[in-house]
């Protein structure tokens, strides 16, 4: 196709009427001037972080609460205030956002904040406690309140804990600026990692996001759509329906969202002027499917091998597998490859991890004087699944691979 024939297919999209207003109102990235249901956690931080306008140092605060519960734009949308009334004062008061998803090591993190105020740090190469020095003496430079919000905290921990106890013990060293951290996390258990000094001095404060109900998550809906989308294009069903399916995953907020933008995508992509039930549910499928995707290309090798071993016996009929299956044709699979085979006890513990990110479904069944043993049965869609295991370069050679599969694979 040549470049003018792709200007006429762009030209004839673009004059199709859109049922969309703003789709990005819809997005995770947004951050709403307003926040439903979430008055008492925002006063809450309020509260604790007013002390930075009055040039004292905030108390450090964790934050913790389901996926799709506010805590990030909550967060978010006090910073923006803060620095708002901070000008209005003529304080200096700065707010730093942090995703220790993206940024997830000591240095990184630390190189981030001293770009921030202006210092030269490489991507690498320096030693960490140089990149520390440097950030510190860019921020004493002037008497100011540096506020640091550290999103999904735990992926920081992950990688130890040493960034997080500097920084905790930043304003002993400070002569005129002071830091003060915020920690947001899914996992209410990741303090149990963390050295006992550091827990108490990053969980001075602790504020919980409850998970909002169907009725909440409505309330939401409804507010962004009016925004979103042009008026009367959604069918009547369709934000209880895009409630109903998010309240079922925790009170979900950021699922609802995702839903009733990806079922207006659908809807305009099917070129009809209405977002009907169908188009939800349609998008229900093809979130799930992108969720699980996600879940699964991020897997070490091991566990995409116990995965795929699951798969295959799938495909070749059986429909719940006991571990003792599930183990033979991984050691096949292992051996195809030259991969070095753990041990049965490590494979079912792998299958344990599968099972809590949803991926897999495993119950435990007795059998009699055998004793027991796991009956294994897939919880994502099977092709899909292939799809995405095949695509790690280290799979890729077992395509069409044909277990050896017998009556005796039992334990």
């Amino acid at each position: 196709m040549n470049n003018k024939s792709l200007d006429g297919l762009f030209k004839k999209l673009l004059n199709e009427d859109s049922i969309f207003n703003n789709k990005e109102v819809l997005r995770p990235s947004y951050t709403p001037d307003s926040l439903l249901h979430r008055d008492d956690q925002i006063n809450n931080l309020a509260t604790i972080l007013v002390s930075a306008l009055r040039g004292h140092t905030p108390s450090n605060i964790l934050i913790y609460g389901k996926t799709g519960t506010g805590k990030t734009a909550s967060t978010r949308h006090v910073g923006i205030e803060l620095e708002r009334m901070s000008e209005n004062l003529n304080c200096f008061c700065s707010v730093l956002y942090i995703n220790c998803e993206v940024i997830d090591t000591q240095y990184r993190l630390l190189a981030n904040l001293a770009r921030h105020f202006g210092e030269d740090i490489p991507m690498t190469g320096w030693p960490t406690d140089q990149v520390f020095t440097k950030f510190k003496e860019a921020i004493d430079s002037k008497d100011q309140v540096v506020i640091i919000v550290l999103d999904e905290i735990d992926k920081l921990v992950k990688k130890g804990d040493d960034v997080l106890y500097n920084l905790s013990r930043i304003n002993i060293e400070l002569k005129k600026a002071k830091v003060s951290m915020i920690g947001v996390s899914n996992d209410l258990k990741f303090t149990e990692f963390l050295d006992p000094r550091v827990k108490s001095s990053l969980g001075e404060e602790e504020i919980i996001f409850p998970p909002y109900d169907a009725e909440q998550i409505s309330d939401i809906l409804i507010e962004r759509a009016e925004i979103a989308y042009k008026e009367g294009v959604l069918n009547s069903m369709v934000i209880p329906l895009c409630s109903a399916f998010a309240a079922q995953e925790h009170g979900d907020a950021r699922r609802a969202l995702d839903l009733l933008r990806v079922a207006g995508e659908l809807a305009e992509r099917d070129n009809k002027q209405i977002v009907e039930e169908e188009h939800v549910r349609k998008a229900q499928e093809r979130i799930e499917i992108d969720r699980v995707v996600e879940v699964v290309r991020t897997l070490p090798t091991q566990s995409k091998l116990v995965l795929y071993s699951i798969v295959l016996l799938r495909n070749n009929g059986y429909q719940n597998v006991t571990t003792g299956e599930v183990y033979n044709v991984y050691k096949q699979l292992c051996y195809n490859i030259d991969l070095d085979i753990l041990t049965q006890r490590r494979v079912t513990d792998l299958m344990s991890e599968l099972d809590m990110l949803g991926i897999l479904n495993a119950l435990v069944v007795s059998k009699g004087r055998y004793g027991r043993t796991k009956e294994i049965s897939l919880s994502v869609p099977i092709e899909s699944t292939i799809n995405v295991l095949l695509d790690d370069y280290r799979l890729k050679g077992l395509a069409g691979f044909k277990p050896t599969i017998t009556s005796q694979m039992r334990l």
